[in-house]
């Protein structure tokens, strides 16, 4: 027989990360920037990457992600 689970909910914020070493480092400080201060981060989507540029050199990278979570219950 199944076990019954109980719903859940989860939530997505949108953040920005940025490092000046590439994007997938970028988005690795967004998630750890996020985890500082959210419980139960379950994933994270890549949604777009964009540089910053000066004298036509990358000088910043950033990833914008978003990152879902299951929102506690309160008791």
């Amino acid at each position: 027989m199944p076990v019954a689970r109980e719903p859940s909910v989860a939530k997505v914020i949108e953040l920005i990360g940025s490092s000046p070493k590439g994007w997938e480092d970028a988005a690795k400080n967004a998630v750890m920037e996020a985890a500082k201060t959210i419980r139960n981060i379950k994933g994270v989507y890549l949604k777009e990457c964009t540089a910053k540029v000066e004298n036509n050199k990358i000088v910043e990278y950033r990833s914008i992600v978003k990152i879902s979570f299951v929102v506690d219950k309160e008791i």
